[in-house]
C-alpha cells in the first residue's frame, strides 16, 4: 500500500509541477489525475498495485467532507444571510445542467443516427 500511495503522490506532484512550468488552465491534481489514467494504459499491472489503496480511499471517503462541513458551519451566519441567493442560483445551474446534458445526449444521438426514444 506504500507502493500506491508513493505512486499517487508522485503523480499528484508531478501534475502540480507540469501544470506550474506550462501554465496550463487546469489544476495540478487533475492534470496528475490524468498522468495517472496514462500511466495505467503504459502498464497495466499498475491497476492492481493501486486498487487496494483505491479501495480504502474510497471506503473512507465520507472522511473528506468533514472539513467542509465543519467551514459551511463556521459561515452559517453568512450563508443564511446569502440564503436566497444561494438557493436561486442551485435551482437554476441545476436546470441549466440537466439541460446541457439533455442537449448534448441528443446532439450525439442526432450525430449517430440514432432516434433519441429509441
Amino acid at each position: 500500500m506504500i507502493h500506491a500511495l508513493l505512486v499517487l503522490l508522485t503523480a499528484q506532484l508531478a501534475g502540480e509541477t507540469l501544470t506550474r512550468l506550462t501554465h496550463a488552465p487546469l489544476p495540478g491534481p487533475v492534470t496528475g489525475m490524468l498522468l495517472l489514467v496514462v500511466a495505467f494504459a503504459v502498464f497495466p499491472r499498475l491497476v492492481g498495485v493501486m486498487r487496494p489503496l483505491a479501495q480504502g480511499l474510497l471506503g473512507h471517503l465520507s472522511l473528506l467532507f468533514v472539513p467542509a462541513g465543519t467551514g459551511v458551519i463556521g459561515h452559517l451566519d453568512k450563508i443564511t444571510a446569502q440564503g436566497p441567493a444561494l438557493a436561486v442560483v442551485l435551482i437554476v445551474s441545476t436546470v441549466a445542467a440537466i439541460a446541457a446534458g439533455a442537449l448534448a445526449f441528443a446532439g450525439v444521438a442526432r450525430l449517430l443516427g440514432t432516434e433519441v426514444g429509441e
